[in-house]
């Protein structure tokens, strides 16, 4: 009730401020400004992007793929199906003919025949210069017709010579093919579980870094608020000890009071003074971490709630430990369980080097020139589909060692897990007997701030009889605020305590 009281009035004399004077936030503001502005969050979340993005390209190992690839390449020299003297002797098909043996026993028959026409003619009684005239025109006719078919033989084995020539200076080729992967020995489905449990743990990174922030945050947080109520207390003190300080001197001044009790105040005076001064400077820093780690400017002006509540009021309350609850929620374990799941899904990659492969391609394929009919110098292609089969036979043990490797980091893996889980044990355990003595602190401090209020209130009500000298006022002073530093010191462990307690059972959000 009362708390509720001072807050409210602490929120009306807030509302009479000068707008953006001051800025109020709650432990709740402050951890949701802390989730949104914190750099290394941030980055978390960004590799929780690239986990989903990785995931995604491992699935599209199980669908086909297409290619396509093309090229031109220049030939210093062309393939030749025939040889220089194969071409040679078609280019000279007709001449070799007409000169060669052949020809020449066609001729000399030719010859021979002339001659015995011309001898029959003669005995006919035909004239010797008609016979010869006869001679020189069948010669003559002979020679012409063995020119012009000597010649037609030569054009018709150039052409057989152009038509095999390849012309395979200048190629241009393309093709697009289609790979379908049937059995890779078992690694793309390694691959893609391998993948999820990236993902999964780029989650829990996300999760370990937002309770990391969220400790950070209260951290700060109490501070200030431990420090605010630290400096209205020296503030008391001081102001306790000034009073003690006049009444003092004006005792000095009547002559009751020595001046050695003067000096004694005056120093402590001092001493309440630069408490007061460090408190101060501790709160200015206290607030400007509180602002880095909300993501705020180191100078801006912050106020919180609790700061001017007359306590910090603080619920204690019974630790509760469940180690198999804080096993499943721990983010950082989850994280390790993680990696020992990656690091057999890198193992069964690995062994799938020593099983077969099977991929089913197809394509069509298209070249200039082309040899489909002949060599021509254009475009043409053909389809193709066929099935390739990789088995390895011996690598020398290389895939075995890289197998037996990647057992050993699982085996280390999993020592290190059950190492963290002992450690998680031992925490969580000593985590439940600081909150314990966290509360019973409280208690103490309390008790002892009701007896310091009572000491306080005799030594003032002896010291103003004249039965208490000053030194007894101000033992009795000191210890006032010792006793109210100590209950703020254990109100903030309470708290602090609790956050505690949650990140270790990895059940601290911002909810």
């Amino acid at each position: 009730m009362n708390r509720s009281f001072a807050l409210g009035l602490w929120l009306l004399a807030l509302g009479s401020l000068p707008a953006g004077a001051q800025r109020l936030l709650t432990l709740d503001s402050c951890r949701a400004m802390a989730l949104r502005n914190n750099k290394q969050l941030s980055i978390a979340r960004v590799k929780q992007d690239v986990a989903a993005n990785l995931r995604r390209s491992a699935r599209t190992k199980y669908l086909p793929h297409i290619s396509a690839v093309g090229g031109y390449m220049h030939n210093s020299e062309e393939v030749s199906i025939l040889t220089n003297e194969h071409k040679e002797l078609l280019g000279n098909l007709g001449t070799g003919l007409v000169q060669g043996p052949m020809g020449q026993s066609a001729l000399q028959s030719v010859n021979d025949a002339m001659a015995q026409v011309g001898g029959l003619l003669a005995k006919m009684g035909v004239p010797l210069e008609q016979i010869q005239t006869v001679s020189e025109q069948v010669q003559q006719t002979m020679g012409q017709t063995t020119s012009n078919m000597a010649g037609r033989l030569n054009a018709a084995g150039q052409k057989v010579v152009d038509a095999l020539r390849t012309d395979t200076r200048n190629i241009w080729a393309g093709s697009v093919m289609l790979t379908q992967p049937l059995f890779m020995g078992g690694s793309i489905v390694a691959l893609n579980r391998l993948a999820d449990i990236n993902e999964r743990m780029a989650l829990n990174s996300v999760d370990a870094r937002e309770q990391a922030t969220i400790y950070a945050t209260d951290k700060a947080y109490w501070q200030v608020v431990s420090l605010r109520h630290k400096q209205k207390l020296a503030q008391a003190y001081l102001d306790l000890v000034k009073k003690l300080d006049a009444n003092v001197h004006k005792m000095i001044d009547e002559g009751v009071a020595t001046r050695s009790d003067g000096l004694s105040v005056d120093v402590k005076v001092n001493e309440a003074e630069m408490t007061l001064t460090k408190v101060n400077d501790g709160l200015v820093l206290s607030r400007m971490l509180l602002c880095q780690t909300i993501g705020l400017p180191a100078n801006e002006q912050i106020v919180l709630p609790e700061e001017e509540a007359e306590s910090v009021t603080t619920v204690a309350l019974a630790p509760q430990v469940d180690i198999e609850q804080a096993w499943a929620n721990r983010p950082e374990l989850r994280q390790l369980s993680n990696m020992t799941d990656m690091s057999r899904q890198v193992t069964n990659i690995l062994k799938a080097g020593n099983l077969p492969q099977v991929l089913l391609t197809g394509g069509y394929i298209v070249s200039n020139p082309n040899g489909f009919d002949s060599f021509q110098k254009k475009f043409a292609g053909m389809w193709n589909v066929g099935v390739l089969v990789r088995i390895p036979i011996w690598n020398w043990g290389d895939v075995m060692y890289k197998v037996r490797a990647a057992k050993s980091a699982t085996t280390m893996l999993n020592l290190e897990l059950e190492e963290a889980k002992e450690k998680i044990e031992l925490q969580a355990t000593q985590t439940a007997y600081q909150m314990d003595e966290a509360n019973k602190r409280l208690i103490m401090a309390k008790t002892s701030v009701k007896q310091a209020d009572e000491n306080l209130r005799t030594a003032n009500m002896g010291f103003s009889e004249g039965v208490i000298t000053p030194t007894t006022v101000m033992e009795a002073q000191t210890a006032w605020l010792q006793a109210k530093s100590q209950q703020i010191d254990a109100e903030i462990d309470v708290r602090l305590s609790q956050v505690n307690m949650r990140k270790v059972m990895g059940t601290l959000s911002a909810e």
